[in-house]
């Protein structure tokens, strides 16, 4: 599987699916005009997950809005088909709500959560 990356900007989210690390990173803000259109490379991407790939899916998004966060749930979806695959889930220590997606995320679908919290000031 190739290397993929999507470019940020100041609506959409940096994408960037590393095979050396076995890393997928989404960082920055996801508020796309349309989401399903934005995310769509990536959603196509993790269809060819494997029960055996091993992935580490970093989330360090500083926001995101309704229609990305039904993305980011059909993303967790096609993944979790992979027994080998950890959800690492940054918030701000003073993100009460973006540590709540993230437990929201982790009850609904069947991948493990790690959830690190990152100081805001550093």
């Amino acid at each position: 599987m190739g290397p993929l990356h999507i470019a940020g900007s100041v609506k959409t989210p940096e994408i960037k699916f590393s095979p050396e690390d076995q890393s997928l990173v989404l960082s920055g803000r996801s508020i796309p005009e349309n989401a399903v259109d934005f995310y769509r490379p990536v959603l196509d991407w993790a269809q060819q997950i494997t029960k055996d790939f091993k992935l580490t899916v970093q989330v360090q998004l500083e926001y995101f809005n309704t229609s990305s966060s039904k993305c980011l749930l059909d993303l967790f979806k096609r993944l979790e088909v992979s027994e080998a695959l950890e959800v690492l889930w940054y918030f701000d220590a003073d993100d009460e709500d973006m540590l709540e997606a993230g437990e929201d995320y982790d009850h609904i679908v069947g991948v493990p959560f790690k959830f690190v919290e990152v100081d805001p000031e550093a």
